[in-house]
């Protein structure tokens, strides 16, 4: 095998305390699966064993969790947007969200509302979704760079989409201001201050993923993880599944490391200062669902609580991340997973390939006992751009 370097920055989590939140615990968690669980096409998304890739890597076990087979959205997103958006509607017409469905709640809604919210693609196309499943109106801001083909996916939906000529936290802030004027209901998977309730929603509604996998786990006969890599844009998901990670094992039982875009690695710089630190410009990365530089306060408190490492990557570490896990050694399944989904294990890979790879091994706390899980995020969702990693080498790992 070759030998290359990519570029990681990994920091040790000087103000870990291993606190848990009440808001992002197992029971949370519980609750929202049981509302995904009441959607029509529900079922839980693979959770994949590369067991021949492991050997490989030196360590006992990696599992993939394939978010890109999540209601045909190709991205686990929905799972928040969606929960978000009933648990608002429940509130505002008095409905126990324990006995939601979408017809109840369609029924039950006296006015059109629009739904606005601002997006790198796969958050904008789950309000999308729901939107259109509940008869509403959605209105959907992308910063600019976004792909046509993410777009498209959220006008087939039904909603109004508009690119801005802004990085993603000034569309945020455009959305905001515009959805005030306007008299929408603002679904956004970030916090500010006042602003708490749905993005709290919104970060239980990921988790059901995560009690999924420890299901899954169980099944397979597997006690815990002992690693878990989670990549982080706001963090939000990050900091809901590691809420939920660290109230069923102890945060002080998991190694777990967010991971970023040296671009918009403002998770990784609040880690190292100890305190939320903004990233601006551009923020042109490949990993578009990571690309933000604002961190949501909210899932931010819990990094900090009880993250292990955080790490800021260069691109081509997500790029090895998707073409391993779309040609994958000996008979493990493939899994076509996009540049923000791939991110985690692209991680892995880049430490395998590295000339100081017993040096990073030995940093990660990896060994021959470890049981890794990642979660791949999204599956081609820019198929465009997929094809230019995957088929054309866009973004070589060695030069």
């Amino acid at each position: 095998m070759s030998a290359f370097s990519l570029k990681m920055d990994i920091a040790e989590n000087r103000f870990f305390n291993g606190e848990n939140s009440p808001l992002f615990s197992r029971q949370q968690a519980q609750q929202a699966r049981h509302f995904h669980q009441k959607i029509a096409g529900y079922q839980p998304t693979p959770l994949v064993a590369m067991n021949e890739l492991a050997a490989l890597f030196g360590v006992h076990k990696i599992l993939v969790k394939d978010e890109s087979q999540r209601f045909g959205l190709n991205a686990f997103k929905m799972l928040g947007g969606a929960y978000a958006i009933a648990r608002l509607l429940c509130e505002k017409y008095q409905l126990d969200i324990n006995e939601f469905s979408f017809e109840t709640l369609k029924s039950s809604i006296k006015e059109k509302m629009t739904f606005a919210t601002t997006t790198d693609g796969n958050h904008g196309r789950g309000i999308a979704w729901a939107a259109q499943k509940l008869g509403q109106n959605a209105v959907i801001y992308m910063p600019k760079g976004s792909a046509q083909e993410r777009v498209d996916a959220i006008l087939r939906l039904g909603a109004e989409c508009i690119v801005t000529d802004m990085n993603y936290d000034d569309t945020v802030r455009f959305t905001m201001q515009t959805a005030q004027e306007k008299g929408w209901e603002v679904v956004q998977d970030t916090a500010w201050e006042g602003y708490t309730k749905i993005p709290t929603w919104i970060m239980q509604g990921y988790a059901t993923l995560a009690d999924e996998a420890v299901e899954q786990m169980a099944a397979m006969g597997i006690a815990r993880p002992t690693h878990v890599f989670l990549q982080a844009g706001v963090g939000a998901m990050a900091g809901g599944v590691l809420g939920y990670l660290a109230d069923v094992y102890g945060a002080r039982n998991l190694h777990s490391a967010i991971v970023e875009p040296e671009l918009a690695d403002c998770i990784y710089r609040s880690g190292v200062k100890g305190k939320i630190v903004n990233v601006g410009g551009s923020m042109a990365t490949i990993m578009a669902g990571l690309a933000c530089g604002e961190p949501n306060p909210l899932g931010w408190d819990i990094l900090r609580n009880c993250a292990t490492q955080f790490i800021s990557c260069q691109d081509a570490v997500a790029a090895l991340g998707m073409r391993v896990l779309g040609n994958p050694p000996g008979n493990d399944p493939r899994v076509i997973s996009g540049e923000s989904g791939a991110v985690g294990l692209g991680v892995l890979a880049a430490v395998y390939f590295h000339p100081q790879r017993e040096a990073l091994m030995h940093k990660l706390k990896l060994d021959g006992h470890s049981v890794v899980l990642t979660i791949s995020t999204e599956g081609d969702t820019d198929i465009q751009h997929y094809r230019e990693v995957v088929w054309e080498g866009k973004h070589p790992a060695a030069r």
